[in-house]
């Protein structure tokens, strides 16, 4: 292969190239349907040209049909009248119109088959162009569609979806983490008073069972051991002379129970 053909099929087929990515599919189909469109413009003014030279000629041969009777009475008129002569020359003019019309009824059948030929096509290039109306109109809802389906998966492809997910799931590992701190504060915060006296009464049979080990070693009895010693009047008058309240009242009265067991 030549150099040159080489650079003829190389620039070719960049021009076919260029051609495929110019070509919008609807600007193509609309072209193509005006070109349809302009084509049946044609083809009606070379049908209506068609019936016009037919009524031409079916005109010429009805007028030489006329003319070839006519000259045909005038030869039987004077053949009658005893002019031989004068009778063949309108029989002579009789056979010029009649070879005209006759002439002309061939011409005339072909160009009737001529017409009924253009208007069969005129008829199918109509039909052609409705279908490809309708077709267009579904052609381009398509292309469209296609359209903006490639404008969607262009702007979904461009979007890092990867790092919007790692970013929730960090966000949601956070808030469990705050979560369970704020359950845990909760937990440590609200138990701590119950705690303590679990703490008291889980402690108290130890301490029972110990003050009553006490009392058998000493003699004297646990209730007497638990019991604290008795206040002084003096230590008695000073706290019945300050006001007590309600919670020093009550812690009292506890100690007086705890007097008479």
């Amino acid at each position: 292969m030549g150099l040159f053909d080489r650079i003829g099929r190389i620039v070719r087929g960049n021009i076919n190239s260029m051609i495929d990515n110019a070509e919008d599919p609807e600007k193509v189909l609309d072209q193509a349907v005006i070109d349809m469109q302009k084509n049946l413009v044609d083809l009606r003014q070379a049908v209506a040209k068609s019936i016009a030279e037919q009524k031409r000629t079916e005109q010429q041969y009805n007028q030489n049909q006329v003319e070839a009777s006519k000259w045909q009475q005038r030869a039987q008129l004077a053949l009658t009248k005893g002019d031989e002569n004068l009778a063949r020359e309108a029989l002579v003019r009789k056979k010029q119109y009649a070879e005209t019309a006759a002439t002309l009824e061939n011409q005339l059948s072909g160009q009737k088959d001529q017409v009924q030929t253009l208007k069969n096509n005129l008829i199918a290039l109509e039909s052609k162009i409705s279908e490809a109306k309708t077709k267009k109109n579904m052609l381009k809802a398509r292309s469209k569609a296609a359209k903006a389906n490639k404008e969607l998966q262009s702007t979904l492809s461009g979007i890092d979806t990867s790092s919007a997910m790692s970013a929730f799931e960090r966000m949601e590992e956070k808030v469990l983490q705050m979560e369970a701190e704020s359950q845990s504060i909760h937990e440590l915060g609200g138990t701590g008073l119950e705690q303590q006296f679990a703490q008291l009464e889980a402690g108290s049979g130890v301490d029972d069972e110990l003050a009553a080990m006490k009392a058998q070693l000493s003699g004297s009895s646990p209730a007497q051991e638990a019991l604290p010693s008795a206040k002084t009047e003096q230590e008695e008058d000073i706290i019945d002379s300050e006001p007590k309240s309600a919670v020093d009242s009550e812690l009292e009265r506890l100690r007086s129970q705890l007097k008479k067991m």
